[in-house]
C-alpha cells in the first residue's frame, strides 16, 4: 500500500515507544523475552498498522486477515501492539505472565478478547497451523492473508519444513511468512547452532516466492509485503533482516538477552539510549 511521509514517520514513532515500554514490562515483571521482541517490533506494526486487514471491528469476521506469531515468545511486543489496536487495554499489559493474567509468557487463542489467533510457543507448530488456515481460507473462496512470522533459529525445526512443502503443494499464494532474520537464537549464533546456508536458495528450491527486506525499515518491509501480495500460486517467504535486541546497544546480537531478565542497571541504561 502506499504510505504517506505523515503515516511513515507514525509508526516510526510507534517503535519507538513499543520497545520503550516493553522493556518497563520485561523489568516490572522480572520475565519475558526481551531480545526477540526488540526485533520483530518493525515487522508486527508494518503489519498490525499497514498491511494487514484485522481490528477490533472485524475481529470476529471470518474473512479478516489473520496474523500468527509463530515464535511466541515475543509475545511481549504483540501484547503491546495489540494494545495499541485496542485490543488490550495498556494497563492490563503490567499482568504479563502474572497468575490468572490473560497475557501468559506465550500467547494463548483460548482467551477471548485480546486478538491472538492461535496459542504458539513449541516452536514450529505456528508455520503448520498458519498454512491449515491458509487452505480453509481457500476453500471458503475468502480473499484475505494469513500472516506468519516466525524466527530463523525455529527454522531449525523439521516440521517448518513440511509445512512449506504443503504451502507450495497446495500453492497458497494467501499465505505471507515473514522471517524475524536476526540470525542469533537462545544459545548463541544460528550460524554456529544450525546453520542455514543460503536460505533465501534453500526456499526458492522448495517452490517458494522469496524477498529479502531491511526488517527495521517499515517501509522496506510494506514493500516486500506488497511484491508478496502480488505473487500467484505459490507461498511467499519474506526474510527481514533483523538485529536481536534492536535499539538497547548492550542486548544487540547479544543471545544472552534472548530471556534474561532486565535488572535494574540494565534498565536504566537501556532507557537512556531508548529515550534518548
Amino acid at each position: 500500500m502506499y504510505m504517506d511521509a505523515e503515516k511513515y514517520e507514525y509508526l516510526i514513532s510507534l517503535c519507538k515507544q513499543f520497545r520503550i515500554d516493553v522493556i518497563e514490562l520485561l523489568y516490572k515483571t522480572q520475565s519475558g523475552h526481551a531480545g526477540g521482541s526488540l526485533s520483530v517490533c518493525e515487522i508486527l506494526t508494518a503489519i498490525y498498522f499497514a498491511e494487514a486487514d484485522i481490528n477490533t471491528e472485524n475481529k470476529n469476521n471470518p474473512e479478516r486477515d489473520r496474523v500468527i506469531l509463530t515464535k511466541g515468545h515475543a509475545a511481549p511486543m504483540l501484547y503491546r501492539v495489540l494494545a495499541e489496536k485496542g485490543f488490550i487495554p495498556l494497563d492490563e499489559l503490567s499482568t504479563l505472565r502474572k497468575t490468572g493474567t490473560r497475557l501468559q509468557g506465550h500467547p494463548a487463542a483460548h482467551i477471548e478478547g485480546i486478538g491472538v489467533e492461535l496459542s504458539t510457543g513449541p516452536l514450529g507448530i505456528g508455520l503448520s497451523a498458519a498454512v491449515g488456515m491458509a487452505i480453509a481460507n481457500k476453500i471458503d473462496g475468502y480473499e484475505n492473508y494469513v500472516f506468519a512470522v516466525t524466527g530463523d533459529g525455529e527454522l531449525n525445526e523439521g516440521v517448518v519444513w513440511e509445512a512449506v512443502m504443503s504451502a507450495v503443494k497446495f500453492e497458497l499464494d494467501n499465505l505471507i511468512i515473514i522471517v524475524d532474520y536476526n540470525k542469533v537464537q537462545l544459545d548463541g549464533i544460528s550460524q554456529d547452532i544450525m546453520p542455514m546456508i543460503n536460505l533465501a536458495g534453500r526456499l526458492k528450491s522448495f517452490g517458494c516466492n522469496v524477498n529479502e527486506c531491511d526488517g527495521h525499515d517499515i517501509s522496506d518491509i510494506c514493500k516486500a509485503v506488497e511484491l508478496a501480495k502480488l505473487n500467484t500460486k505459490k507461498p511467499s517467504v519474506i526474510l527481514a533482516h533483523t538485529i536481536k535486541g534492536k535499539g538497547v546497544s548492550f542486548m544487540e546480537g547479544e543471545s544472552a538477552w534472548h530471556g534474561a531478565p532486565v535488572d535494574q542497571q540494565s534498565y536504566e541504561k537501556a532507557m537512556k539510549e531508548l529515550r534518548g
